[in-house]
């Protein structure tokens, strides 16, 4: 226990440096930088206190779990509006103070002033804290809502909290240190101003849920290491047996597989998958509301004959973000060919549990499958889930066949699917789906076209070879749907990588183009795209292209161009040293 504890701590640190804390990053240093020489531990006290209180305790006070429910995050969002105007005008935070310094008999006899007000900015703040939560957080959350809190749990969430803390204060404290050399500078007033500025603009960010989109934008855009430094450690295997006691043994361990029948002795099978068979899937229950399926609620019974894939996920868990594109390709690609994706979205904040924010992320994250509100954790229950993201594969009888947890291994997951779809139905599956799966228009004359060697075709005055070499590119006019490159690249079987003055240039026929692109991991890489000899505008630019360029992050699928009807057009891309190209597909 001591030992997860401080591995707790460690993670809480760790959080408090990530990307994820910078919503309220602004308002924090803003209020430490006004008030007495104690407002900053007193902010950093009450953001600890109130995040502690909203992971264990508001399962059973609010309808609620980790980060506030609607009503609380608003009177959080409130709070801070209210201390920004104090700032702005004197007279309404001398009005605010007074009711507050009161409690200073109860405190610090030498506070100083300002440090109980810092406790109620920083309760806010602990409102509206919501980090990356990595393993040891989300087992907290999890089992602290569906199975009530506990002295382990109350611990380890202190341990969480308390490394957050110590982080955070070391930065309030920098951060009045700086607003200190400014004031004595003779600019005071214009420092107390320009903090109430900041909390105004931090309050109404979060009003408009801005704080949970940049979420979203970070698990797109960024590499684990960076979102959520401390996950090597999270998952290691100290960690993960220690998480395992207190969470639990899941219900369809695959130890238990033993016990089942085989897939074999069930009648009706006639060309056997070798999953194992893990036991009878739970129907859908307790659910609030059902989103892509006109309201109507959906029963597994009713889905028999199919193969379903049900995955619990949450629209701020950062690696449940980074799943959802492959789910859509499988959507896309197996949906008419008997499988059924369904997502159960349980909570893991409390402003989750809101239907209209459910609705807005499931627009944002371009979800077409049926998707189950699960609020009161009903249905995370019925199949004794512990984890975000979490994947059930169901055959066509209703028999769970295989479980997966977290990021990875669509590979598997994939042959899995495959797997139990041959079983239910037979017939060919075609080609793997992959994010880069696009269906094409009928009147496409541009086929799919790799970048790599080993099944590169159509480039012109050669194709491309294995290793470092310059290309003379191709002066004279393309022939439709053909390609050459220029400049240094180094090539090999699946990819091209840019290395010095690299060039692509394409005759195309289709009206949006994709590519899928990568760079070193931790790098962001420049390409600028041009469309018959210009940069691409506005108007015809995909939805990653702006100014007519695009930035690199991560490997995945980028849209370059996007046109009103199929046209034959001429694409040029410039790329930045580092980036690797691999597939164009057409649209």
């Amino acid at each position: 226990m001591l030992i997860l504890m401080l591995f707790a701590v460690i993670a809480g640190a760790g959080t408090a440096i990530s990307p994820c804390v910078l919503p309220v990053l602004p308002a924090l240093l803003s209020a430490s930088a006004t008030g007495g020489r104690r407002r900053p531990v007193g902010i950093v006290i009450g953001l600890a206190t109130t995040f502690t209180v909203t992971i264990v305790g508001l399962a059973s006070v609010v309808d609620g779990v980790g980060v506030a429910n609607g009503t609380t995050r608003t009177l959080a969002v409130v709070a801070l509006l209210l201390f920004g105007l104090a700032l702005l005008v004197p007279a309404v935070g001398d009005r605010l103070e007074a009711p507050l310094s009161r409690l200073a008999r109860f405190g610090p006899k030498s506070g100083g002033q300002g440090f109980w007000s810092g406790v109620v900015v920083g309760a806010a703040l602990g409102f509206l804290y919501a980090p990356c939560a990595g393993p040891i957080l989300a087992a907290v959350i999890s089992v602290s809502a569906s199975s009530g809190s506990s002295a382990k749990i109350v611990a380890i969430a202190i341990s969480y909290a308390a490394g957050s803390a110590a982080v955070l204060l070391v930065l309030a404290l920098g951060g009045r240190h700086v607003a200190d050399r400014i004031r004595r500078a003779g600019r005071g007033p214009t420092v107390q101003r320009a903090v109430g500025v900041v909390m105004i603009a931090t309050a109404v960010v979060i009003a408009f849920d801005y704080d949970v989109r940049f979420q979203t934008t970070l698990a797109d855009n960024f590499p684990d290491f960076i979102v959520n430094p401390t996950s090597s450690i999270e998952r290691s295997n100290a960690v993960e047996r220690r998480l395992a006691d207190i969470r639990g043994k899941s219900k369809f361990d695959v130890a238990t597989a033993e016990r089942q029948p085989s897939a074999a002795a069930l009648p009706g099978v006639t060309r056997r998958s070798d999953l194992p068979v893990l036991g009878d899937a739970p129907d859908f229950t307790g659910n609030d509301r059902w989103f892509n399926t006109n309201g109507r609620a959906l029963h597994l019974p009713d889905l028999r004959g199919r193969v379903v894939l049900v995955d619990f996920w949450t629209y701020t868990c950062i690696n449940c973000i980074r799943t959802l594109p492959q789910l859509r390709a499988w959507n896309e690609r197996y949906r008419a060919r008997g499988l059924t994706i369904v997502g159960v979205h349980t909570p893991e904040f409390g402003f989750e549990h809101d239907a209209g924010n459910v609705a807005d992320a499931i627009a944002q994250n371009q979800l077409t499958y049926p998707v189950a509100q699960d609020n009161e954790y009903a249905t995370w229950n019925a199949y004794g889930n512990q984890f975000w993201p979490a994947s059930y594969l169901i055959d066509a009888r209703g028999k769970v066949r295989y479980t997966h947890f977290g990021e990875g291994d669509e590979a598997k997951t994939e042959a899995a699917i495959r797997s139990l779809l041959r079983e239910a139905r037979g017939g060919a599956l075609g080609r793997l789906a992959g994010e880069h799966a696009e269906v094409p228009s009928t009147d496409l004359a541009t086929p799919e076209t790799y970048l790599g060697t080993d099944r590169a075709e159509r480039f012109l005055p050669d194709n491309p070879t294995d290793g470092t070499r310059a290309y003379p590119g191709y002066r004279r006019p393309l022939p439709l749907s053909h390609l050459a490159l220029g400049g240094t690249w180094n090539a090999t079987g699946e990819t091209a990588t840019a290395v010095r003055n690299a060039s692509l240039r394409l005759r195309f026929q289709a009206r949006r183009v994709y590519l899928v692109l990568g760079a070193e991991e931790g790098m962001s890489r420049p390409v600028e795209v041009l469309l018959d000899g210009r940069p691409v505008r506005p108007g015809t630019a995909g939805v990653d292209v702006r100014s007519g360029r695009l930035d690199v992050r991560r490997q995945r699928l980028y849209s370059l161009v996007s046109l009103p009807r199929v046209e034959r057009r001429t694409l040029t891309l410039r790329f930045a040293p580092g980036v690797s190209g691999y597939a164009f597909t057409f649209g």
